[in-house]
């Protein structure tokens, strides 16, 4: 069973994504143990500190910090990776319209990106529940997945 703790800067504020959304987080809440935190907007600095509060708040959990600069991966070896946590709770940041603070993304166990193109943090955070739900379906061999 998956632990994972999503800490976002930021409301959803666009109706569809935050539906489709939503969705997937109750999905996510019925297969394992999952969690949104969402912070409030504010300067960089300031989402920095209240991000690596909240990053501390989980103790031995694997930071995953989704930065452009960090590492694409394909949705097969997401779901290997998530498996060798074997329990361990991971967490996922988001930071907002403007970035992350450069003390975050030192924090970070891995620096995950998604496609090389830039996105909203509301489109990132979608994206993230989509490849968290996909992670799990191709652990549980379901048919959500086709490969």
């Amino acid at each position: 069973m998956f632990r994972y703790t999503l800490i976002v800067v930021g409301k959803m504020k666009q109706r569809a994504l935050a539906n489709l959304c939503a969705d997937y987080e109750k999905r996510l809440k019925r297969q394992g143990n999952f969690e949104v935190v969402e912070l409030k907007d504010g300067t960089v600095e300031s989402e920095g500190k209240r991000i690596l509060e909240a990053i501390e708040k989980r103790g031995d959990a694997k930071v995953y910090v989704l930065a452009e600069e960090g590492e694409g991966m394909p949705s097969v070896a997401f779901s290997e990776a998530l498996a060798r946590l074997q329990g361990r709770p991971a967490v996922f940041v988001i930071g907002g319209a403007y970035g992350l603070l450069d003390a975050v993304k030192a924090r970070a166990d891995v620096r995950l990106s998604l496609p090389a193109m830039t996105f909203t943090h509301e489109m990132a955070r979608t994206l993230l529940c989509e490849q968290l739900f996909r992670a799990d379906a191709i652990q549980r061999g379901s048919g959500y997945h086709h490969a």
